[in-house]
């Protein structure tokens, strides 16, 4: 990893809770501790509620502000009626990145056995920013971070990254 230098990513994290607030969303904190200790760039953070459009609109907004690389939302990808983030990411996604979801399975797997198939988390971009879903549990933000995200979002990972190809994210909206 010596023979390239670290690229920050400025990173958004979303909760998204009927219940939580600043002073108890630990599944926020942990994303932003985690981001900052790597090198990364707090872009912005906010809670929302589960509300589908609401989501999606909080989502498009940040894909449209240049000063925002990834984003990160925590919470609503479960099973329950008001578990929608998923439903969300979908509606402004360009590409899906499917082997996200299989991966993040795979992780939970190891940790919390078979449990592991409630989980919907997925990822995708949009906009030229990469969109992550996690589910809303402090140990599965540490998962994922930890066991994907770290070495995704770092440009120094062989034998490839998300970091590398960020700049052809959007070339489809590029004029030729």
């Amino acid at each position: 990893m010596a023979d390239r230098e670290f690229l920050p990513c400025r990173i958004a994290v979303l909760t998204v809770s009927d219940t939580r607030g600043p002073d108890d969303d630990r599944s926020g904190d942990t994303l932003v501790a985690r981001l900052q200790a790597a090198g990364h760039i707090l872009a912005d953070r906010a809670i929302t509620p589960d509300d589908r459009v609401g989501i999606a609109e909080h989502l498009t907004r940040w894909i449209g502000e240049d000063a925002i690389d990834v984003i990160l939302t925590t919470g609503g990808t479960g099973l329950t009626g008001r578990d929608v983030t998923v439903e969300a990411h979908r509606d402004v996604y360009e590409k899906e990145i499917d082997a996200f979801g299989t991966m993040f399975t795979i992780v939970s797997m190891q940790k919390i056995g078979t449990s592991a198939v409630q989980s919907r988390a997925c990822a995708g971009v949009a906009g030229g920013t990469y969109l992550f879903a996690l589910p809303g549990s402090p140990s599965a933000c540490r998962d994922a971070w930890d066991e994907i995200l770290v070495h995704q979002l770092d440009y120094r990972h062989k034998p490839c990254n998300f970091v590398e190809i960020m700049p052809r994210l959007d070339e489809h909206l590029r004029r030729k």
